[in-house]
């Protein structure tokens, strides 16, 4: 990828200080001298987002760190990344290089990419004590996650596309840029007079989202254009809010958490309730439980609901999650057979193993461990050290998915059984994490009144 200004005259203008401030304005929740992080890919949109919110954060008394993710998949990747960093340092913004570490997939590349990058740029934040993660995600991004979403079966919620306000963590995602097209991005960056980078993957036809680009202009000609697309996420997202909050109150009545990464889920509440709501908090259990990148399908979700329902329900699999029926109640849990991220630590080094769990190893553990499943035959080691090691009462399809610790001597540690090897110290702890809450933002997400959803 090269340093890019596109060749032809661009239509709309850059964004005023006066319209940015009144965009953070509407989202609202800052301090009084705010510190905002903000994703830079190098491209146009986050460049001129980051400068749109130096300059708000410097008229305001605050500060913006610029958050650079290397996910290590091209071989100029990291050279890219210190470019991007050397233009932010020549502007006063300071900056931090996240890497992408571990094995890749082998498919679904671009999903994997974007769930690590979210999960890097959050942790981050959380690590420097920054509340608010801005991203540069525009009008033209929202048409295309509709289409995609669409296209993928997803009913309202894939209608309502990318909010504005979301909540990850103890971070606060905010993107303020969402209802303007990108060549806005593009003219701010040429009025603050900032080279960007081009990144041909968005124009590589293997990639859904790049097919549905070209498609643009055919859609446009049938009525599809961006401004109608975006008004309809808009208005789906109103829907959603308010299904949201019904979804809330139903998952506090029927779901039992436990740190161990698996759900109790009691059938009757939802299925009492209207079916659209049940089928949001089961759809919703599965996709906190689960690990995928995305929910269910609703035609999965659907036929597995109906299920539910009949008296013979005799158990399920579905999102990368086991359902199984125990005395009147559901056990969600996840499945075996989808674990297997490998992932090496060290010590007083964290990493998120498969989206649901923080496993963290003490600066004082001995030496590097690979966070991987525990699995059938690490089970049967923790059953042979006896009765007293505290995992009786675990569901059977727990057990084997629970984070271990091995090194080259075999199992070393299962953090969640106070398990460890003799000789070994029990020096980690793995926090249940998942990549999709179970129900509710933690932040309130801003009336549809001025114009946010």
């Amino acid at each position: 990828m090269n340093a890019s200004e596109p060749a032809g005259p661009i239509t709309a203008g850059p964004i005023s200080a006066s319209e940015f401030a009144a965009r953070m304005d509407r989202l609202g929740g800052f301090e009084t001298r705010p510190r905002v992080a903000v994703g830079v890919s190098g491209g146009a949109d986050s460049l001129g987002l980051v400068l749109l919110a130096q300059r708000w954060a410097a008229e305001r008394g605050g500060d913006v760190l610029a958050l650079i993710v290397d996910h290590g998949l091209r071989a100029e990747s990291a050279a890219e990344a210190a470019r991007v960093g050397g233009w932010l340092q020549a502007r006063g913004v300071a900056h931090a290089i996240l890497r992408w570490d571990g094995e890749k997939p082998a498919s679904g590349i671009q999903e994997a990419a974007r769930a690590a990058r979210h999960h890097l740029l959050a942790e981050r934040c959380r690590k420097e004590g920054v509340l608010h993660l801005a991203l540069a995600h525009h009008r033209d991004d929202q048409v295309e996650t509709v289409l995609l979403r669409f296209s993928r079966g997803s009913g309202i919620d894939g209608l309502a596309g990318m909010a504005p306000v979301r909540a990850a963590g103890a971070v606060r995602v905010i993107r303020p840029l969402l209802d303007l097209p990108h060549e806005r991005l593009v003219a701010t960056c040429r009025a603050f007079g900032q080279e960007w980078i081009e990144d041909p993957s968005n124009r590589n036809p293997r990639f859904a989202r790049a097919r549905l680009r070209a498609a643009g202009e055919a859609l446009a000609a049938e009525g599809l254009d961006p401004p109608r697309l975006a008004d309809l996420a808009r208005r789906a997202a109103r829907a959603r809010n308010a299904l949201e909050a019904g979804t809330a109150a139903l998952l506090a009545e029927a779901v039992e958490v436990h740190p161990e990464g698996w759900l109790r889920l009691d059938p009757k509440p939802l299925l009492a309730a209207p079916e659209e709501l049940g089928l949001r908090a089961l759809v919703r259990c599965i996709a906190a439980t689960g690990g995928a990148a995305y929910p269910p399908k609703d035609e999965a979700a659907e036929r597995l609901f109906a299920e539910i329902a009949g008296e013979r329900f005799r158990g399920r699999t579905l999102g990368g999650c086991r359902i199984l029926p125990r005395k009147g109640h559901l056990v969600i849990a996840r499945e075996p057979v989808g674990v297997t991220e490998r992932l090496s630590l060290t010590p007083g080094g964290e990493v998120w193993w498969d989206r649901r769990f923080a496993v963290r190893l003490a600066a004082g553990a001995g030496g590097a461990v690979t966070v991987a499943t525990l699995g059938r035959e690490g089970w049967q080691r923790v059953r042979s050290a006896g009765p007293d090691s505290g995992r009786i009462g675990l569901p059977e399809p727990v057990r084997e998915t629970l984070p271990a610790l091995w090194d080259g001597n075999g199992l070393a540690a299962v953090p969640h059984l106070g398990f460890s090897r003799p000789g070994f110290p029990l020096s980690a702890v793995a926090l249940h994490a998942p990549g999709v809450v179970l129900a509710g933002p933690a932040f309130p997400v801003v009336s549809d009144r001025v114009g946010i959803i």
